[in-house]
């Protein structure tokens, strides 16, 4: 846990979420970064206090376990465990993603639940938080077989989701073809056609830009927060972690807005491009990573780069940092290193990938955090928009997403500002996602009464 100094109340809260969730150290974690500003906000407001609002937000509604058999090509059965954890639905039903990982620990998906419900609050659409997935490592196994196991995962899912109930999407280990896979499924065991997935296939009730939204969100949130400072994306150096979806999509908007992004890495190292990366580059890096799932070391070498084997990107002088790959990837260490090399703005494009005591460090030194519950609630929001096209039977241009997706990335800096600014006037991003949003869902549950 971060090395600060812990009120009573903190504490004390912190205590009772270990004893009633043993070992669960990544949810640990999760309602850590949000109950330090939590529970001084419900000092001030105590109705939240006496009606238990943010006890009551670190229970799930309910988690789902099940057993996933299926076939492989060479006749062998296999048992995966799936998961799927409805976390609440105080303002939508539930929504989130799934991934497919091996291993898959419980408590990653509590955590990530836990934090898509302050993220789809932040959107301002009506979406409850959810996440799931499976131990399944989709990698090396061929088309038919992951088709069998989506099938296998959806038959039992089926039973827990819908368009007004929980409607998942895709995530780690799960992109267009294994959501195409699950909604096939779904469709003929409840023989109905109805938007129960986002992230389908764009020919049957997908929307445009869902690939592209939560990098494209992450640009457009550090526009908006460079903006808030009197500065201009134009000429900053950008180091970037990560070759999915996220990242490389950021990069192509980063780019396209004349940022010098100068790093991009996978899990075998990282490309170093002092002079920053050009269009063309970007274009090589998508056919590269999403058609051929190359490695991003035969990228440096087909585009004259270096590359650093097995390191992570943050040793880079940079103006910005941007970790698009997995939870806890920038360590104390590592912030440590980056703001002495005069990084000051930091951007969490994955989910939870700075620690703790990083966070602590980033935020001690007056550099600008903004978590990822702010900065790439992106892909959700237009997951929501899917939702809205679906339920109305249209489909909206790429343009008219991408307005869409901007303007609700410029609501969210807009609530952050309001309710993290302090008075000396430093916006405390952090404070003001977790404020901003746990605001919405508490008083949604204060409306609804016990329940």
């Amino acid at each position: 846990m971060a090395a600060v100094c812990l009120s009573e109340g903190l504490h004390t809260f912190i205590k009772g979420i270990k004893e009633r969730h043993p070992g669960d150290r990544e949810f640990h974690q999760a309602v850590f970064e949000v109950a330090q500003d939590i529970i001084p906000f419900m000092d001030k407001n105590p109705i939240y206090r006496e009606k238990r609002i943010f006890e009551r937000l670190t229970e799930a509604d309910r988690i789902i376990i099940f057993r996933v058999t299926w076939e492989d090509d060479q006749g062998v059965i296999h048992t995966n465990r799936g998961y799927r954890i409805q976390h609440s639905n105080a303002i939508g039903p539930y929504k989130g993603g799934i991934r497919f990982r091996a291993p898959l620990r419980l408590s990653v998906l509590k955590a990530l639940a836990f934090e898509q419900t302050f993220k789809n609050s932040l959107t301002g659409l009506p979406m409850g938080g959810a996440k799931g997935g499976a131990n399944f490592n989709p990698k090396g196994k061929s088309d038919r077989e992951i088709m069998k196991f989506c099938q296998q995962y959806m038959t039992e899912l089926s039973r827990y989701i819908g368009p007004n109930l929980d409607i998942p999407a895709g995530d780690i280990g799960v992109g267009e073809r294994e959501i195409s896979y699950m909604f096939g499924q779904y469709k003929k065991i409840k023989n109905e056609f109805s938007g129960a997935l986002t992230g389908k296939g764009v020919s049957f009730g997908g929307s445009l830009i869902r690939k592209e939204a939560t990098g494209y969100g992450c640009a457009y949130m550090l526009e908006f927060v460079l903006k808030e400072q009197n500065q201009r994306l134009e000429g900053k150096s950008v180091a970037v972690s990560g070759a999915g979806n996220v990242a490389i999509h950021a990069i192509e908007k980063l780019v396209n807005k004349g940022a010098n992004v100068i790093t991009v890495s996978d899990s075998s190292g990282f490309v170093y491009a002092p002079k920053g990366l050009a269009e063309k580059d970007v274009e090589e890096l998508k056919i590269l990573k999403f058609e051929k799932r190359g490695r991003i070391s035969q990228f440096a070498k087909d585009r004259g780069l270096r590359y650093f084997s097995g390191k992570k990107p943050w040793a880079v002088p940079c103006d910005i940092a941007l970790p698009c790959a997995i939870q806890n990837e920038i360590s104390d260490s590592d912030a440590k290193t980056l703001i002495m090399n005069g990084c000051r703005f930091f951007l969490e494009g994955a989910n939870i990938p700075c620690t703790p005591e990083a966070v602590h460090t980033i935020m001690a030194s007056k550099r600008v955090f903004i978590p990822g519950k702010a900065a790439n609630a992106g892909g959700v929001a237009v997951s929501g928009l899917e939702l809205t096209q679906n339920s109305m039977r249209l489909s909206w241009t790429e343009e008219e997403l991408d307005l869409r997706l901007k303007e609700i990335m410029a609501d969210i800096h807009a609530t952050i500002v309001k309710y993290g600014r302090e008075h000396d006037g430093y916006v405390n991003y952090k404070k003001g996602a977790n404020i901003g949003a746990f605001l919405k869902v508490a008083d949604a549950m204060l409306s609804c009464g016990t329940v």
